[in-house]
C-alpha cells in the first residue's frame, strides 16, 4: 500500500471522529470537516517524507485539533467567527456536570446537530451520512436512490444553514430530542446499512461503519430507554452484526444467506439483539418499523437452517412494514418473501409490478430478484440476462463479480 492510500484509509475510518472532535471546539461542522480536510492534506504532505505514524489517526486528531485551536485564538478568525455565528468564546456557557441523562460523545453530538429541526429530513440524513459515515456524495446518492448533484448540494445547503443558525453543537434534551430522533434513528440505520452492504468498491463489508452506527445505537437506546425503536434499531444491528463473520468467504467474496454457515452466525450478538428486541416490546402497541425490521431478523435468527426460516411469518410482517413505511424497496423485500413462502411465480408477479417504479430504476437489486425469482422458474436466458443488468448497475466490485457469475450459472 502507497503512503497516499494509507493515509485516505485512514481518514477514511477516522474522518468522523476528527469532524466530532473539532466541532466541539469550534462549533460549526462546515468549519471542522473544512480542518479535518486540512489535516489530511498535511498528512499527505508530511507522510511521504516522514513516514507513517506509529498512531496514524492519532496524529490526524491531533493536527486537526490544533489547526483547530489556532483558528479560534487567531485575533482575525476570532472577529470573522463572531460575525458568523453570533458569540465570543467567552459567551460559551462552561459544561455542566454530568448527570444520569447525559453522555460524553461527540460523534452523538454530531448526529443531534445534524439533525436539527432547521433542515429538512433529507438534508439532515445526507449531512450526518457524509460528516458521520464519511460517505462520499456518490455513495450517499446511492443509498437515496437521488441524483449525485442532488446530494452534493443538499450537503452543502446544510452546513450553511446550520452555520446560519448558529446551531449548538450539542445532545438536547427533553422535547427537542425526540422531536429529532427519528432522523438519528434513520442515519444510524443508512450507516450500518452502509458498512454491511457497501454501495461502492472492492470490499463488501465496512466492518468500522458497522461497528460505529451499533455504538452510537447502543448509546443512543441507553440514553432513551423508553423509546421502543431506539431498542427495535438496536435489536436489528446487533441480529445483522451477527451475521458478519459468514457473509464472506477466506477471499472476501459475498456469501448468499442461503449459502451461510449459520454456526458462524455470532450467538453473543443474537442474544444481544433478542434481548433488545425484547425491551423493545415489552409494553406493546403499534410497533414501529424499527422494531419490525428487528423482528425480521429474529425469525431468520431463529432458523436453524435456511430452509426452516418461517418466510410465512417474514411476508406477514413485510406487509405491516409496508403500511408503516410505504416504500419500493420494502415491497421489494416483501416480494421475496411471498415468493419463499407461496412460490417464485407470485414474488414474480410482485416484482413485475414494481418495474414502472422511478426510484427502481437504477437499483441494482430488482433485476437481481428478478433474475433469481426466473431462474427457480427455470427460464434460465431470462435469468442471465437480469443478473447481467444487475451487474451493470453495480458500483461494488464483489458484488458485481458474484451478478456475473450468476449470469454465468443461469
Amino acid at each position: 500500500m502507497t503512503t497516499a492510500s494509507a493515509v485516505e484509509t485512514v481518514f477514511r475510518i477516522e474522518s468522523a471522529r476528527i469532524i466530532a472532535g473539532v466541532a466541539r471546539i469550534v462549533r460549526d461542522v462546515g468549519i471542522a470537516e473544512e480542518i479535518a480536510q486540512d489535516a489530511l492534506v498535511a498528512a499527505l504532505e508530511q507522510w511521504p517524507e516522514s513516514g507513517v505514524p506509529e498512531k496514524p489517526a492519532a496524529w490526524l486528531m491531533a493536527t486537526a485539533k490544533h489547526r483547530a485551536i489556532d483558528l479560534v485564538r487567531r485575533k482575525e478568525t476570532y472577529a470573522r467567527k463572531l460575525a458568523e455565528v453570533g458569540r465570543s468564546l467567552e459567551d460559551i456557557p462552561p459544561p455542566e456536570p454530568p448527570g444520569a441523562d447525559d453522555i460524553d460523545d461527540d460523534m452523538l453530538r454530531l448526529i443531534f446537530t445534524a439533525c436539527h429541526p432547521v433542515l429538512s429530513t433529507d438534508a439532515r440524513i445526507a449531512l450526518t451520512l457524509r460528516l458521520l459515515g464519511g460517505l462520499t456524495t456518490e455513495e450517499i446518492a446511492r443509498a437515496f436512490l437521488a441524483a449525485e448533484p442532488t446530494i452534493a448540494q443538499r450537503v452543502v445547503r446544510a452546513k450553511r444553514s446550520l452555520a446560519r443558525a448558529g446551531v449548538p453543537f450539542e445532545v438536547p434534551y427533553g422535547p427537542d430530542r425526540a422531536a429529532r430522533l427519528d432522523s438519528v434513528l434513520e442515519v444510524i440505520y443508512l450507516v450500518f446499512n452502509e458498512g454491511y452492504s457497501a454501495t461502492a468498491g472492492d470490499d463488501w463489508l465496512r466492518p468500522a461503519l458497522c461497528e460505529d452506527a451499533l455504538r452510537l445505537g447502543r448509546v443512543l437506546a441507553a440514553l432513551m430507554p423508553k423509546e421502543p425503536e431506539a431498542h427495535g434499531l438496536v435489536a436489528l444491528l446487533e441480529l445483522q452484526t451477527s451475521r458478519i463473520p459468514a457473509r464472506t468467504g477466506p477471499d472476501g467474496r459475498p456469501v448468499l444467506l442461503a449459502d451461510q454457515n449459520r454456526t458462524r452466525w455470532n450467538q453473543l450478538f443474537v442474544r444481544r439483539g433478542f434481548a433488545a428486541l425484547g425491551r423493545a416490546t415489552e409494553k406493546g402497541g403499534l410497533p414501529g418499523p424499527y422494531v419490525l425490521q428487528a423482528a425480521i431478523a429474529a425469525c431468520h435468527a431463529r432458523a436453524v437452517r435456511y430452509e426452516d426460516t418461517d418466510w410465512a411469518t417474514i411476508a406477514a410482517l413485510y406487509g405491516q412494514l409496508v403500511a408503516a413505511v410505504p416504500s419500493p424497496v420494502v415491497e421489494l423485500n416483501r416480494a421475496v418473501a411471498i415468493s419463499m413462502a407461496e412460490g417464485p411465480g407470485a414474488g414474480l408477479a410482485l416484482v413485475d409490478a414494481l418495474a414502472a417504479e422511478p426510484a427502481l430504476k437504477d437499483y441494482h437489486l430488482l433485476p437481481s430478484v428478478r433474475g433469481d425469482l426466473l431462474a427457480r422458474l427455470g427460464r434460465t436466458a431470462e435469468a442471465r440476462e437480469e443478473f447481467r443488468r444487475a451487474a451493470g448497475l453495480t458500483r461494488n466490485e464483489r458484488e458485481r463479480e458474484l451478478l456475473l457469475e450468476r449470469a454465468e450459472q443461469g
